[in-house]
């Protein structure tokens, strides 16, 4: 993930004046159907959409690996489908992440181009997952994780995010270091 400098300074101010709008503090769940009903972005669950459809059909039951969620435009004003199949877990930090592109003002792009292939910015891609991830569980989250307030599980499910999620923040942030360094121990 390479992020331009200074960049995830900047989406942890943006992550804690966001939460902060939403009068939510740095250890309380972020839930990002309020954020969304916030921002003014709704929010479709795919299983609403046509399911005489092949395709819907198929990313719910057949293959629900292969859609998480999207951001529709209509002019400036966005939308959010998602992939309702996934768990809980999986749908809030798959909103999260789409709500992030719109946080970041991140424009809209063609899905594909003339031949068919999927158009992908990595470095889009990699913002809005850095921010999304400080939206769900802020860096003094993944601090007070890793001093051990609360358990992998435990915080996963006090987040509303998998424990996957819990172990990335705590990695990102070098928090597990950060803990170990004020607790005093070293290797």
């Amino acid at each position: 993930m390479a992020l331009q400098r200074g960049f995830k300074t900047w989406a942890n101010k943006v992550a804690a004046d966001t939460r902060a709008e939403l009068g939510l503090e740095p250890l309380d769940r972020l839930d990002s159907r309020q954020l969304a009903d916030y921002l003014g972005i709704p929010v479709i669950d795919l299983s609403s959409l046509e399911l005489d459809a092949p395709a819907v059909g198929h990313l719910l039951k057949v293959e629900p690996s292969a859609f998480s969620a999207v951001t529709v435009f209509n002019g400036t004003r966005r939308t959010i489908i998602h992939n309702d199949a996934h768990s809980p877990t999986r749908q809030n930090s798959n909103v999260s992440h789409e709500l992030s592109h719109g946080l970041l003002g991140h424009p809209p792009t063609p899905a594909f181009d003339d031949t068919g292939c999927r158009i992908w910015s990595q470095d889009i891609e990699d913002e809005a997952t850095w921010l999304a991830g400080c939206l769900l569980v802020p860096e003094p989250a993944a601090l007070a994780i890793a001093r051990g307030r609360w358990m992998s599980d435990q915080a996963a499910t006090h987040f509303g995010v998998s424990e996957r999620m819990i172990r990335y923040r705590i990695n990102a942030t070098g928090a597990s270091t950060r803990a170990q360094r004020a607790s005093g121990w070293t290797q």
